[in-house]
Order: C-alpha cells, then sequence, then structure tokens
C-alpha cells in the first residue's frame, strides 16, 4: 500500500492531538465545531475534547460513493444546522480530509453569511484542494486509508446514496 497514506487509530490520536495544539497556539477558540459527517465526526470529537470545546454540532454532505468516486456536486442531507444556532457564532469546521475541497467549500459558504469567524481544521489535505484550510495535519497527494473506513461494512445495505 506505498501508495497510500495509511492513518491507524493510533496515529489518528497524536493528529489530532498535533491538529489541536496548533489551533489553541495560533489563539483561536471556536465557539462551536461543526462536523461534516462521517469522517468528520471522529475529527470534530477528539477536537472538541482537545480544545474544551462541548457544543458540537453535525451537517451531512453526501460527495464521495466509493474510492475517487463521487456525486457531479456535494448535497446537504438533512437535517441542515439552523442558521440561527450558528448565528455570530466562532466556528470550527472539521473533517477528515480535504480531497477536492467541494465539501468543505460548501459547509464553510452556509457558515459564512451567518457566523462571526469560520476556520477550516482537516487531518489531510491534498494539493487539488480549492479550500486551503487554516488548520492542517499533513498534506498528501496519495489515496488515504482512514481507519474508520478502511475496513468493509460489517452489514451491507443498499444503496444510500442521492440521485444527482
Amino acid at each position: 500500500m506505498a501508495d497510500r497514506e495509511v492513518l491507524t487509530w493510533e496515529l489518528f490520536g497524536s493528529a489530532s492531538r498535533e491538529l489541536a495544539t496548533t489551533i489553541a497556539d495560533d489563539g483561536f477558540e471556536p465557539d462551536l465545531i461543526l462536523s461534516i459527517a462521517r469522517g468528520g465526526l471522529f475529527v470534530a470529537g477528539a477536537l472538541g475534547y482537545a480544545l474544551d470545546v462541548k457544543n458540537l454540532h453535525v451537517m451531512n454532505v453526501e460527495f464521495y460513493t466509493g474510492i475517487d468516486q463521487r456525486l457531479d456536486l456535494p448535497v446537504m442531507l438533512p437535517p441542515v444546522p439552523q442558521a440561527v444556532d450558528l448565528a455570530g457564532a466562532t466556528v470550527l469546521v472539521a473533517d477528515d480530509v480535504a480531497d477536492t475541497g467541494a465539501t468543505l467549500k460548501l459547509v464553510r459558504d452556509f457558515c459564512e453569511h451567518h457566523v462571526a469567524e469560520v476556520r477550516c481544521a482537516v487531518i489531510y489535505q491534498k494539493p487539488r484542494s480549492e479550500v486551503k484550510c487554516e488548520y492542517v495535519w499533513r498534506h498528501t497527494d496519495r489515496w488515504i486509508n482512514f481507519p474508520w473506513s478502511t475496513e468493509p461494512p460489517v452489514v451491507r445495505r443498499q444503496a444510500q446514496v442521492l440521485d444527482a
């Protein structure tokens, strides 16, 4: 698997702690962390504990359907956070990877007109990402094996991808 980045659970622990330290050292103090489900849930949880932020929100966005397979555009899935819940907040958007950046851009743009400030934190960022995140643990241009998505599901459900 030399053509891939491999993130283990142990390395994720170190990566998320280092990412949190970078954010804290920068002086950024988010009021809330907005995770992009599903991969961002792990990142947001780890950052929430490390930065002592209990206010976590989730935004579900469908984009990837498989390895290098994606919809034409990312799609927000319900429930979409209410703008009033974000009003005036300092928001940290958390995801596992900024690949094309399309998902992060959708979420950041959604927040931008409602919040005081929005910044993005990811474990990995790829060079082609249209969003340059403020906080990145590592840069790569390779496919990433995340510990939460490397193994196949225990149960296979019927396709849940939206028709775009």
